[in-house]
């Protein structure tokens, strides 16, 4: 569910960039000329506490690891359970990549030995 204040061409647009982007460095790049440094890192912090909160971490404990207000963390949570299942896609997406990463790892030592 895309909430329709969210819509239109200029965001699109927007989204459509993002997704021309191939690797970590473009991404560096593209966000440092579209955002403020303070911007970008509000973004990943609540990505961080999205990440905490679904590994059951406490809410004091995220606030001490990331600086993350209690407010902050309770959008986040209302988010990641009731919204649009963004963190959650990503999250997931993240984990299952790190998985075959390890995977990959732990395949690569066998096949050397």
């Amino acid at each position: 569910m895309i909430d329709e204040r969210l819509k239109d061409k200029a965001t699109d647009f927007l989204f459509e960039a993002i997704l021309l982007l191939e690797t970590k460095e473009e991404c560096y790049r593209f966000f440092q000329d579209l955002a403020t440094v303070a911007e970008i890192k509000a973004l990943a912090q609540r990505l961080e506490v999205a990440r905490m909160l679904e590994e059951d971490v406490t809410y004091s404990r995220i606030e001490e690891l990331t600086g993350a207000s209690s407010a902050t963390i309770s959008r986040v949570k209302r988010c990641l359970y009731y919204g649009a299942d963004g963190y959650k896609t990503v999250l997931a997406r993240m984990a299952k990549k790190s998985e075959n990463n390890g995977q990959k790892a732990t395949n690569e030592v066998e096949s050397s030995q």
